[in-house]
């Protein structure tokens, strides 16, 4: 999934540059997708429909997920790097989660 606050138009050009045969993104979420309080946007990841328990959400800023901050893990603001490889390290911190 990817859960942005930005508009939907942004959020579909986003996924053309992440995934251009469209086989690893299977849902998008974008800003109709948010709660909006006091003209501030955040995700709501309730509204992925699955166990919060088995949930986490990679985010730039914790200000997205105030109500589920248990479920954020923290990582630097993509610039568009191609040669970023953030993710990558996050790789064996999934894999832990994902056995547990």
């Amino acid at each position: 999934f990817i859960y942005t606050t930005a508009k939907q138009d942004y959020a579909k050009k986003l996924l053309e540059v992440l995934d251009p045969k469209k086989k690893l993104i299977r849902r998008c979420l974008s800003q109709s997708d948010c709660v909006c309080s006091q003209g501030c946007y955040w995700k709501d990841l309730t509204r992925l429909g699955r166990d919060l328990a088995k949930t986490v959400a990679l985010d730039h800023t914790l200000q997205g997920f105030p109500a589920q901050a248990a479920n954020w893990i923290p990582v630097p603001r993509w610039s568009g790097d191609p040669q970023d490889e953030e993710l990558l390290r996050l790789i064996p911190v999934l894999g832990r989660l994902g056995r547990a």
